[in-house]
């Protein structure tokens, strides 16, 4: 199930997302932050919606989604996503990947594009294609991943 975050969900959410951003493999995030410099980076202010995938009380993934750009950009949303490893290969990300989708085509988002897709997270590329995005462009050696060393980011791009 899907749900809106509820700040108790915090401390299941926090140790998600410091896993996924102390590997340094898939998010352009500092390693070194704070929970408190977390938070604010990943819950999302209205309008925009940070969601928890939870089983029962267990938050198995988390996602915030928003819009890219201000002003002459606002019509695209954005969104990012987060998977406990132990939940990791079970539909998670996917059913977060769709949550995101609906909830921009519900304002009338005319688009959605992901900033900075890792182009090694080979899982990540995959399921976003297989949700309807593609690569518009890849900024070479834009991440500087701990065993590969320099390698891709990937804008990613689904118009609606």
């Amino acid at each position: 199930m899907i749900r809106e975050f509820q700040e108790p969900d915090w401390a299941q959410v926090w140790p998600i997302v410091a896993e996924v951003v102390r590997a340094r493999e898939t998010f352009v995030y500092d390693p070194e932050m704070t929970a408190e410099q977390a938070y604010d980076t990943w819950v999302e202010a209205a309008p925009g919606r940070t969601v928890v995938a939870v089983d029962g009380e267990r938050v198995l993934g988390t996602a915030k989604m928003g819009t890219n750009r201000p002003g002459p950009g606002s019509h695209v949303a954005t969104a990012s996503f987060m998977v406990a490893r132990e939940a990791r290969c079970r539909g998670v990300g996917t059913a977060l990947c769709r949550h995101a989708v609906g909830w921009a085509r519900e304002r009338g988002y005319a688009g959605m594009q992901f900033n900075a897709v890792v182009e090694s997270n080979a899982s990540a590329v995959e399921l976003y294609r297989r949700e309807g995005f593609a690569v518009v462009g890849t900024v070479p050696g834009a991440f500087a991943h701990p065993t590969l060393g320099r390698v891709g980011l990937h804008v990613m791009y689904q118009e609606f």
